[in-house]
């Protein structure tokens, strides 16, 4: 183990979970290990990084005292805390810290922070409301959650990753705020794309229509991060629409659980679902657009 930084694994390394270890290996921490779905991709990283590439999460737990995990969904946190599996990270728990970065269900995150715990690990969720370059330039908005002493302990190494690193709460609640951040921010950009669908539609110039926006009650981030790209129907995939649909319903979930009608979020998440079953899941969340701008609607039928 070289210098004074624990052995850091990763489960999950896309491209956020790629450029996360990318950047902690600049800075001096020791990369044991990568798994990742996708064999290929874990093969490559582990060679740029010259780690281990894991045939199983298990064998990542093993290798290293720090295991950061970026996944998709509930699910698959589940499968990689699947009690009594000899492959998952259950399987070399004990002294070891978890730090969980996926948007998931604030209740996964509870029940995989319990698991761990009975096996003598510690867990912490650290939700990132940012997105790729963020995660290589070290500028991530973490949100923290779990017992403070093991944010405590996380804290040296999150800092490296995040220019914001915040405490949210007891575990669960850092996911809760994460839900609502991003219901937010797709219903702003769904919200967008109808401002700019029916700009275009009424013949008005959309740069200048941006810059109105972009100077008075319209202005939002998603003007600054989506708006011209809706406009140039430039849709690289920073912050997928499946993500986005994913997202939202588990802010509409929760917002049921609370007996509560979110309407503008109810209709924002079905708008992403359209746009999933069109087959654009895997655009970026700007590709809303498609399904309001006059001529793009015509050829999406």
């Amino acid at each position: 183990m070289s210098g004074t930084h624990e052995t850091i694994g990763f489960v999950g390394v896309g491209r956020m979970g790629a450029n996360m270890a990318r950047r902690l290996k600049d800075f001096g921490f020791p990369i044991s290990a990568v798994y990742d779905r996708q064999t290929a991709v874990a093969t490559e990283l582990a060679k740029e990084l010259g780690c281990q590439a894991a045939a199983d999460p298990a064998a990542v737990a093993q290798a290293s005292q720090t295991v950061i995990t970026v996944v998709t969904d509930d699910a698959a946190m589940d499968q990689i805390f699947a009690v009594d599996d000899p492959t998952s990270l259950l399987a070399h728990a004990k002294d070891r810290l978890f730090i969980n970065c996926a948007t998931v269900s604030p209740s996964i995150h509870r029940e995989v922070e319990q698991r761990v715990t009975v096996r003598g690990g510690a867990s912490l969720e650290a939700c990132m409301a940012s997105s790729i370059p963020q995660a290589r330039q070290g500028t991530l908005y973490l949100m923290c959650a779990g017992r403070k002493l093991t944010f405590e302990r996380a804290k040296p190494m999150l800092q490296t990753l995040g220019k914001t690193v915040r405490y949210i709460g007891a575990s669960g609640s850092a996911a809760e705020v994460k839900a609502l951040v991003n219901m937010v921010m797709n219903c702003n950009t769904a919200a967008l794309a109808e401002g700019l669908g029916l700009g275009q539609a009424l013949g008005l110039d959309l740069t200048m229509l941006r810059e109105v926006f972009s100077q008075t009650g319209a202005n939002s981030r998603v003007l600054e991060t989506d708006g011209e790209d809706m406009q140039q129907r430039a849709h690289d995939c920073y912050f997928s629409a499946a993500h986005a649909a994913k997202d939202s319903g588990i802010a509409v979930a929760l917002g049921r659980a609370a007996g509560l009608s979110l309407p503008v979020a109810e209709a924002t998440l079905a708008q992403y679902q359209r746009l999933v079953a069109s087959g654009k899941g895997e655009l970026d969340k700007s590709a809303i657009a498609e399904l309001t701008f006059k001529d793009r609607v015509k050829e999406s039928h």
